[in-house]
């Protein structure tokens, strides 16, 4: 597969900022698919891995915000424009910590905002559940750490038979805290939480789907049946999409920003920790 899916999405492409509003290397794309005009793609782009540092994070975050504010979209897929390697890897240390401009990127990850429950690193997550339409991820490769809790704030996750998943951040020291201390609860037993996080193993799509983590699993090309379900979703009702993912948050995610505001302060205090 080429650029965006052998330019499936190229060819009618719709960028929904002003050119001046993004990054002159934008890290991520925000698109309209030319198939589904009522369908909204944002894919990450920082090959070979989309690994993350404070630039794609950033990016995520804006393509969040951009997309929650385009009218007429009623359904949304998060991807990778490239296949191959990996949906994300995770979290790129050596960018964050190994660089003179560590304290600085602590803070532009970390920083809470004042009245907000989350952080950018905590945003790319959590941020997808107060965007009004169901969102889609396609999942493909590898899908380890921050980069899987990316993923576990999607509404619905489509893998492609094969992908790897790990709550990679126990190998690291770190406590997982961009998402998965709000999702898991919501879609594990407590205790598969805890094996997993504290563990950090791989596991593969099939096991992931087992264990509630993925929602639909594929042996073809997981963009592909994303943004199939996504069109099918745009094809009825917004205001009862809406409201029904509404609903469903709110009855499963009760006291979601405590984990996060509680854990993104623990997070603080171990990456700061001596290594």
């Amino acid at each position: 597969m080429s650029f965006l899916r052998a330019g499936r999405l190229a060819a009618a492409r719709c960028v929904l900022a002003a050119p001046a509003r993004r990054r002159m290397a934008a890290l991520v794309g925000v698109e309209i698919d030319s198939d589904a005009p009522e369908v909204g793609v944002l894919t990450l782009q920082r090959p070979p891995v989309n690994s993350l540092n404070a630039a794609l994070l950033t990016d995520i975050a804006e393509g969040i915000t951009e997309l929650e504010g385009t009218p007429g979209v009623k359904a949304f897929v998060l991807a990778t424009a490239y296949e191959g390697r990996a949906f994300s890897a995770g979290l790129d240390l050596k960018s964050v910590v190994g660089t003179t401009d560590a304290k600085k990127n602590f803070e532009e990850l970390l920083g809470r905002p004042e009245g907000e429950a989350a952080n950018l690193a905590q945003a790319v997550s959590h941020a997808w559940r107060g965007v009004p339409c169901p969102v889609v991820a396609a999942v493909h490769g590898v899908c380890f750490g921050g980069g899987f809790q990316i993923a576990l704030g999607a509404d619905v996750r489509v893998a492609a038979a094969g992908t790897k998943f790990s709550v990679m951040e126990a190998k690291w020291g770190l406590i997982p805290d961009m998402g998965a201390t709000a999702a898991l609860p919501e879609l594990v037993n407590r205790d598969v939480a805890i094996e997993l996080t504290t563990t950090g193993r791989i596991f593969e799509a099939a096991e992931a789907k087992e264990l509630g983590l993925v929602t639909k699993v594929v042996e073809g090309d997981a963009f592909e049946a994303a943004l199939g379900m996504a069109t099918k979703i745009a094809a009825g009702s917004p205001d009862a999409a809406a409201a029904a993912k509404q609903l469903w948050h709110a009855t499963s995610s009760r006291g979601a920003a405590v984990p996060l505001t509680r854990h993104g302060d623990a997070a603080g205090s171990e990456l700061d920790r001596p290594r």
